[in-house]
């Protein structure tokens, strides 16, 4: 996974971009999966479960993305020798240590936007599928999970647009993304502002086509009760 990224060390604007794109795609990716396990532990009838999806949201949305960013750096990498798959390949290792940082901050986020679709299915319907002898994960997945994701896609939407703009955190541990090449610009060149346009440009070109597609997205798909 992740073996084809080829761009680390690309200094142009378009190549930190990529690098950017591909941190938001694979953060979002396990962001939606663990934050989808996160939210289903949270309403689960099994208290052990219930209590770890709690702390860990709880936990996790209140620690800075920066600290959970150079933990995975400076506590995995270099003080538990996580390697992440990439012994010798630095610029690799540390773009999956950051996707690691992301997806763990923003499942967090994800969880509670999927948990409160939970809520607005009818207790009624989870109250049948069990009369008719679902179990408990039958119920979540066949039932109520397919009308929470179609409550939620608003919701998730402003979760992606947050983590794109998070990515920029990634800098911290030297990923070659979008905020560290207009730091380094910024420092290398005496043009502050129109460099800081262009990468305020940049984001939004990433950001504000995704949040339109979703929000219309979310108004076809709809839940009609």
């Amino acid at each position: 996974m992740f073996d084809f990224l080829s761009d680390y060390d690309d200094p142009s604007l378009l190549g930190a971009f990529w690098v950017t794109v591909q941190l938001t795609v694979f953060s979002a990716i396990g962001s939606l999966i663990w934050g989808t396990l996160l939210a289903a532990m949270r309403v689960s009838p099994v208290p052990l479960m219930r209590g770890f999806g709690t702390a860990y949201v709880n936990i996790v949305r209140n620690i800075p993305l920066t600290v959970i960013i150079v933990f995975t750096s400076l506590g995995l990498a270099d003080i538990f020798g996580v390697t992440m798959g990439a012994p010798d390949d630095f610029k690799l290792k540390y773009f999956r240590l950051a996707v690691l940082g992301l997806v763990a901050y923003t499942a967090a986020f994800v969880c509670e936007a999927i948990r409160s679709g939970i809520n607005t299915v009818p207790v009624g319907q989870a109250e049948a599928a069990r009369a008719i002898g679902l179990s408990f994960s039958q119920v979540l997945r066949l039932v109520v999970l397919p009308q929470a994701f179609r409550s939620v896609i608003g919701p998730l939407a402003n979760v992606l647009i947050a983590l794109t703009k998070n990515t920029t955190v990634a800098a911290t541990i030297g990923v070659a993304e979008a905020a560290l090449l207009m730091k380094e610009m910024i420092e290398n060149e005496a043009q502050t502002l129109l460099i800081g346009a262009v990468f305020a440009f940049g984001f939004v070109v990433l950001t504000l086509p995704t949040g339109l597609f979703l929000g219309w997205l979310s108004k076809r798909l709809a839940v009609k009760r």
